[in-house]
């Protein structure tokens, strides 16, 4: 088990996938399941296209109309994008199990994890990483 620190730039979709493969090389992964668990309530995890940076503005931008800033949310203390960012949270997931073969990430040719930082600033973000098999 171990840990994994992200730096964000706020409202954006940052690759972590590179970063997630150092950390197998460190604890001697083969083949299993990882299981990643992000630990907060106004970012999350998904697996994503890694080629056009078009999918990523449009996430974001979908999930802006999903969860708009200027809904009325009663929850209003850390600023207007922070009850936004919970709900876009809830939409999308603070977990991911993605398979490891042969001591890396077993995602397909144009994936990537991204943490998507729901916030209009940056944040520092932690992310738990459970590694199971050989």
């Amino acid at each position: 088990m171990g840990r994994l620190l992200v730096s964000t730039q706020g409202r954006s979709l940052l690759g972590i996938s590179a970063s997630i493969n150092q950390w197998l090389a460190t604890v001697d992964a083969c083949d299993g399941l990882l299981t990643l668990f992000l630990r907060h309530t106004s970012a999350s995890l998904t697996v994503q296209e890694n080629t056009d940076p078009d999918v990523q503005a449009d996430i974001l931008d979908a999930l802006d109309r999903l969860a708009p800033a200027d809904f009325g949310w009663r929850h209003s203390l850390e600023g207007p994008d922070d009850m936004p960012a919970h709900v876009k949270t809830a939409l999308t997931g603070v977990s991911l199990q993605v398979p490891v073969v042969d001591r890396q990430l077993d995602l397909g040719t144009w994936q990537e994890i991204y943490v998507i930082e729901h916030r209009a600033v940056g944040h520092q973000r932690s992310l738990t990483l459970h590694y199971h098999g050989t």
